[in-house]
């Protein structure tokens, strides 16, 4: 029997914006091989894999080359495939069973709330060749259990940064956030994510590294909500808001292709 496949652009309130990821929703869980193959095939930042498991849905999510511990946008682009393929009633709250521990999605209006664990980042020395290898001046450099996380003086060195991606992939974490305060009207602050050791150069919109950002700005701005834009060539909007050890990150999602897998 075919296998259905959703592709959906997160993150974006129009087609062919944001961060496009695909969702595969299953009756019972797959082989990793063929998982692994699948997300290959699909070629994109992240593919989801969700089962029926304990009154909520088993979700993985996988790169084209390696699994990921945790990831926003697809769990944005899962949450809304549920409800608007019939999967959850309108408007019932999303459970998902992940690597990361139980995350939960609200509908809110035209919008998807997920609710993630704060990441929080502290400052390091950087590694070498960091700093080289992103083309920045930094102000500062933090890290957590899975980015490091490059501020930088100005919303224009963010949107103007070119990376050697072969130099980044020595670098012993799964991404590399770049962030400064926004100076577009609407926006708190930028950022832009690139993780060539996941095998992807630069992810367009990136829901957990904002588990970092919103507490590393909160700490710089003093306040607990912000609209985000993460700059890349398709960009897209975060909306975070800090709640204890939690952050909540608000995205909306379109629906941009259907098909079926036949292998």
């Amino acid at each position: 029997m075919p296998t259905h496949i959703v592709q959906v652009d997160a993150f974006t309130d129009r087609p062919f914006a944001g961060n496009p990821a695909a969702v595969c929703v299953l009756s019972e869980p797959r082989p990793d091989t063929w998982m692994r193959d699948v997300a290959r095939e699909m070629n994109l930042s992240e593919t989801a894999f969700l089962h029926p498991q304990d009154g909520g849905y088993n979700l993985r999510w996988l790169t084209p080359a390696v699994e990921v511990d945790l990831c926003g946008h697809a769990t944005v682009a899962s949450a809304h495939v549920l409800w608007e393929d019939g999967h959850l009633p309108q408007g019932k709250q999303a459970r998902f069973h992940t690597r990361s521990g139980l995350l939960l999605a609200d509908q809110r209006g035209e919008w998807i709330e997920l609710d993630f664990p704060a990441k929080i980042a502290a400052s390091v020395e950087p590694p070498p060749g960091l700093v080289a290898a992103l083309g920045v001046k930094a102000t500062n450099v933090s890290r957590n259990q899975f980015d490091y996380l490059v501020e930088v003086a100005s919303e224009e060195e963010v949107r103007s940064a070119a990376p050697d991606f072969t130099a980044l992939k020595k670098v012993g974490a799964r991404g590399i956030i770049v962030t400064a305060r926004a100076s577009t009207a609407g926006f708190d602050f930028v950022s832009r994510f690139f993780a060539s050791g996941s095998g992807i150069d630069e992810d367009p919109v990136t829901g957990s590294s904002h588990t970092a950002l919103g507490p590393y700005w909160a700490e710089r701005m003093g306040k607990s909500e912000f609209t985000a834009f993460q700059a890349s060539a398709r960009g897209g909007t975060v909306r975070v808001r800090l709640n204890g050890d939690r952050v909540i990150l608000g995205g909306q999602a379109v629906t941009v292709m259907r098909a079926e897998l036949l292998a």
